[in-house]
């Protein structure tokens, strides 16, 4: 049974100011997050892709641990593996160097571009003018998280003309040390959009839930939890049947925005004023 053709474009790429590395990715492929994207932060991040083989996420990830740059880590993986033809494969290492491959087997429209702290790359395309734009809204959106980032890049990429065969899935994979929940995991945003007939707008629509949920507002934004505020607070927890800001946030996933009764966060404020109206 041959394997299947992940016909996709992403982008590998980081933020070295905020130590974080990740990969973002859409194809005309059942839950693509599932194959292409790999990433290990102050290590580097990987896509693998054409017809993929997805021992190139662990094995590319071991030899940057052991200290070779993207360059070494390409030639090194596609050097051992016979099908390297049929393969696509883009890396960004720990100093954000770059590197990618594209098979000559690869199925056209198929091609890459590179940059600092990015490799953009994909096959079976309407055309070069998909990765150019991977690129260059890469290239022009310095100012954003590297998530926020990744996705306009996505979003640019479709708009340019994408996949030749369509969509159907999207992911983004972020990594940054201590970076995920509780500060208990590395993982600061992992989505995936597995079976969607508009996956990039729908991975859109999750990440802003998913900072809603996880992100953290300065703690200088915050609103201090006295006079007419605290009153407001109180009366719209007691509607709701809670005696606790605690308790009604841990019920709404929102305790990683909450710490005690002194202060509130702005946007777990607007929560409760949505569920409570």
């Amino acid at each position: 049974m041959a394997d299947p053709v992940v016909a996709t474009y992403s982008i590998a790429a980081c933020d070295l100011e905020a130590k974080q590395w990740g990969v973002a990715v859409q194809s005309k492929f059942l839950a693509v997050g599932s194959v292409v994207p790999w990433a290990e932060p102050e290590v580097g991040a990987i896509a693998t892709q054409a017809y993929a083989n997805p021992s190139y996420g662990p094995k590319g990830l071991a030899l940057l641990r052991e200290g070779l740059n993207a360059s070494e880590v390409v030639e090194r993986l596609t050097a051992e593996d016979e099908g390297r033809d049929e393969r696509q494969l883009g890396i960004v290492d720990g100093e954000g160097a770059s590197a990618s491959w594209t098979g000559p087997g690869c199925n056209d429209w198929a091609g890459h571009r590179n940059g600092p702290c990015y490799a953009a790359q994909g096959n079976i395309l309407v055309g070069e003018e998909t990765v150019v734009a991977l690129a260059t809204t890469f290239e022009a959106n310095a100012q954003l998280p590297l998530a926020e980032r990744l996705i306009e890049c996505l979003a640019a990429a479709q708009a340019a003309g994408g996949d030749r065969r369509g969509q159907q899935s999207a992911s983004l994979l972020v990594v940054q040390k201590d970076g995920g929940y509780a500060g208990m995991s590395d993982l600061l945003v992992d989505l995936r959009v597995d079976d969607h007939s508009r996956p990039i707008q729908e991975l859109h629509r999750i990440y802003e839930l998913h900072q809603r949920l996880f992100g953290l507002s300065p703690r200088e934004d915050w609103l201090l939890l006295e006079g007419e505020l605290r009153g407001e607070v109180q009366e719209r927890l007691r509607r709701l049947g809670y005696d606790s800001l605690d308790a009604w946030a841990g019920v709404e996933n929102l305790e990683e925005r909450v710490d005690g009764d002194d202060a509130i966060d702005p946007i777990v404020l607007d929560a409760l004023r949505e569920a409570s109206s």
